[in-house]
């Protein structure tokens, strides 16, 4: 399974209406801190968000992603919004 579909497994957890997870570790090949994990950028909209500031919702993925961490996501781009706010 690749880390892309293990990290929509994973966040699909949070009810997601719409959710987009590029994988961006070909543009940090080669830097010291690219050999403990891929890089990503993920775009999620949920209901579970309503209420919840920017800070809370970095919290709950990466809370829903904690095992994956520092092992296969090196490092990992949020954006977190409800669908109102689409």
């Amino acid at each position: 399974m690749t880390t892309v579909k293990k990290i929509r497994d994973k966040l699909n957890s949070l009810a997601p209406e719409s959710l987009d997870i590029i994988d961006e570790s070909s543009k940090h090949a080669g830097h010291a801190g690219a050999k403990g994990g891929g890089h990503y950028a993920v775009t999620i909209v949920s209901r579970a968000f309503a209420g919840k500031d920017t800070m809370l919702r970095h919290r709950m993925v990466y809370g829903t992603l904690a095992d994956m961490m520092h092992r296969e996501i090196h490092a990992l781009s949020i954006k977190a919004y409800t669908p109102d706010e689409i």
